[in-house]
């Protein structure tokens, strides 16, 4: 009989971890979640999500995007024009993470008060 842990066995356990894995590896690193977060308030230009996101060098995020594009969570749409217009938007499959997001803002409120309590 398998061992538990909490009510769970190590296969329920490895059943969850993968898919969390899977959506770590999609949403790793530091600019992701805060690019995808920009977003959520509507279209903008790559210079626009660069001044909302202190500290994102052009060239991470411009590679940033491309990832996020890559998997489906934004459009990248080109007018044209004379300049070249660019702009960003979450796409529908970009949205289900609003859920997530508002999950994380949640936490992130807790903890920082948490925090800050002690």
């Amino acid at each position: 009989m398998e061992e538990t842990v909490d009510g769970l066995t190590q296969s329920e356990c490895m059943r969850d971890m993968i898919p969390v894995r899977d959506a770590m590896d999609v949403l790793n690193g530091k600019w992701k979640l805060p690019i995808i977060v920009a977003l959520r308030f509507g279209t903008k230009r790559f210079r626009e999500i660069s001044r909302e996101i202190p500290k994102i060098s052009d060239r991470m995020l411009s590679k940033e995007l491309k990832d996020l594009e890559m998997n489906e969570l934004i459009h990248r749409k080109v007018y044209d024009s004379f300049p070249v217009v660019v702009e960003y938007s979450l796409t529908e499959y970009g949205k289900t993470l609003n859920a997530v997001i508002e999950t994380l803002r949640d936490w992130g409120q807790a903890h920082r008060k948490r925090m800050l309590e002690r």
